[in-house]
């Protein structure tokens, strides 16, 4: 089964439910799928849709950040429950030692020395973890272990 069809299935569950919220956010994210599939004139296959499932994700996170300096609990809370109905139709998320492992590894294939090779390090691990672990954390950790070599 598809990431796209398993949100398509998810979708009428929760209208079921009546879980507003739920289904507000998986109609959200249904369109934004299609909206790509019209933009690319081709079906999103399941890395096209995890890419769309981590943009959404990352808005969640910066809204996040934006709401709790601004004091909006309210808000803030709204904001994690969609980004938390999101994470669930992710694949299983690397955790920080795993990214430093993959990052090393791709240091040591391309014989980064410095932080100025920190291009050549992303363009090879990016393919490697996409779907699988933020774009920036995976920066800041390759920043990190390039600035310590």
């Amino acid at each position: 089964m598809t990431l796209k069809d398993r949100i398509r299935e998810a979708l009428p569950a929760a209208i079921k439910r009546q879980d507003k919220v739920q289904s507000a956010t998986l109609r959200l994210l249904l369109s934004e799928i299609k909206n790509a599939e019209i933009a690319e004139q081709k079906p999103a296959d399941d890395v096209k849709v995890a890419e769309i499932i981590n943009r959404q994700v990352r808005r969640h996170r910066e809204s996040i950040e934006i709401f709790k300096q601004a004091s909006r609990d309210d808000l803030v809370t709204q904001e994690e429950t969609e980004l938390r109905i999101l994470m669930n139709f992710l694949p299983q998320q690397m955790s920080h030692d795993e990214i430093i492992a993959a990052a090393r590894r791709v240091i040591d294939l391309v014989g980064a020395k410095s932080l100025s090779d920190k291009g050549k390090v992303m363009s090879q691990l990016m393919p490697q973890v996409r779907g699988k672990a933020g774009g920036k954390e995976v920066s800041d950790t390759v920043s990190q272990l390039l600035v310590t070599i």
